[in-house]
């Protein structure tokens, strides 16, 4: 079936994605920083436009380092012996990613420093934003936590299995989200009840563990309910 196909071809890029961060300690750096960076400009108030450029940003960045670890594999495989030609195909993919990473430092300096230098003179404030906005931000940090979890426990498929389970975790941050954006109880209890199907789904079809559905409900959860407390 089509939906099948698209989630095998999900499951193939995710793990790509994954294979890259497990082998290359410079793309978790990149992973860390990019949820560390979003997660300030949010505290600093930063505008939607300036978000927009950090975010775009930082994918460049994350894209530069998966297309340099792509063509490291790609010479080891044309060219298994140590060669002139293949260091320097490494040697310039390596300085794609150091011009984009430099760039983008400039462009981070750039726009966060005023914000830093005004908080240190007027003092920290935490920075309120919109009920949809915090969502959004809950989402990515959730999928950006359970990507470095599952990398660093090295265990499981991105989409099935492994230690936490991505599902539960996104199902109930959508269970939160969803609790504080419409404030309804009813919907409450219904999206709850879907996260807790969701969640079975993944023991039932053995695809994970009940500790890895609880690590997974409890990460997505918490990490929502925290960021609305913080934000809203």
């Amino acid at each position: 079936m089509p939906f099948r196909q698209w989630l095998r071809s999900a499951n193939c890029a995710i793990e790509g994605i994954l294979q890259a961060a497990k082998t290359q300690r410079h793309l978790r750096y990149h992973f860390l920083t990019a949820a560390f960076v979003l997660l300030l400009s949010y505290v600093l108030g930063v505008s939607r436009t300036e978000i927009l450029i950090i975010a775009l940003s930082v994918i460049a960045v994350l894209l530069a380092e998966m297309f340099n670890t792509a063509i490291e594999v790609i010479v080891d495989i044309v060219s298994p012996e140590k060669t002139e030609k293949a260091r320097i195909a490494k040697d310039i993919a390596a300085g794609a990613v150091l011009i984009t990473a430099f760039g983008v430092a400039v462009i981070g300096f750039i726009i966060l420093f005023p914000y830093l230098k005004d908080s240190f003179q007027t003092g920290l404030t935490v920075a309120k934003h919109s009920k949809e906005e915090i969502a959004l931000i809950a989402f990515i940090l959730v999928v950006i936590l359970v990507v470095i979890t599952k990398v660093y426990l090295g265990k499981g498929l991105p989409l099935r299995g492994g230690m936490p389970s991505g599902h539960a975790a996104l199902a109930f941050a959508a269970w939160v989200a969803t609790t504080y954006l419409t404030e309804h109880f009813t919907a409450s209890i219904l999206s709850f009840v879907i996260a807790v199907l969701i969640a079975q789904s993944r023991i039932v079809t053995k695809a994970h563990t009940i500790w890895e559905v609880v690590l997974g409900s409890l990460m997505g959860a918490s990490v929502t309910f925290l960021l609305f407390r913080i934000f809203s």
